[in-house]
């Protein structure tokens, strides 16, 4: 029986909200952590390495943090970043290309992106595959999904590792330059609005998902 006073109806939509807002938190958080570290560098390769086949926080945010902290630091920050993706990338690639019915397709459900892996497979069995793994590598779509699929599909690795040095190479050297430039006033940004940063950074890959349908 239920208990007096309990709502009967759906939860509401902010309650909905609370709990991935804080498990985003707690995640932004540990990887912030990492930022006044001595370790930070090292942090900041592996969480690139993470990110491009299955954590969810980008390694912008340390970049941000790193570069903001240490702006000299900022071109070996973004070069460590790049080349931490892209090993990422390749790891992804495998997973794809080897256990795709097991650990891919984890990871696919893990990110609610089923309902357009068909479409992203069409994608790089057609003409615009390289082109569709530039965009996934410079912009909010998931670049997780995209090397995941490269690699299911048998997309050459040639290309793949040239768009994928080029495309995440242009980002991350494109916000640590900027963080050169702006400092601090970024991150204690994020860190004073986390909130809408976190709906922010949901908007955009809700929007990384509505490319995919546009191509």
């Amino acid at each position: 029986m239920r208990p007096t006073g309990m709502p009967t109806g759906p939860v509401p939509g902010p309650a909905r909200l609370a709990g991935p807002r804080r498990w985003l938190r707690r995640l932004y958080d540990w990887t912030m952590a990492w930022a006044d570290t001595p370790q930070s560098l090292w942090a900041l390769f592996f969480i690139a390495v993470a990110e491009s086949s299955v954590f969810p926080i980008p390694p912008d945010v340390l970049l941000i943090a790193i570069v903001a902290a240490n702006p000299r630091h900022w071109l070996t920050a973004a070069g460590l970043c790049t080349v931490g993706s892209v090993a990422g990338a390749l790891v992804g690639y495998w997973i794809g290309w080897g256990f795709m019915a097991t650990v891919g397709q984890a990871i696919v459900d893990f990110y609610q992106a089923q309902r357009h892996w068909d479409r992203i497979v069409d994608l790089y069995n057609g003409p615009w595959g390289v082109w569709f793994l530039a965009a996934a590598a410079f912009t909010p779509i998931p670049y997780k999904v995209a090397t995941i699929a490269a690699g299911a599909t048998g997309m050459a690795l040639g290309p793949f590792v040239v768009v994928s040095v080029l495309g995440r190479g242009a980002r991350f050297f494109l916000v640590a330059a900027i963080l050169r430039l702006f400092g601090p006033p970024v991150r204690g940004l994020i860190e004073r609005h986390f909130d809408l940063a976190a709906l922010l950074f949901m908007a955009l890959l809700v929007g990384g998902f509505i490319v995919i349908r546009l191509f």
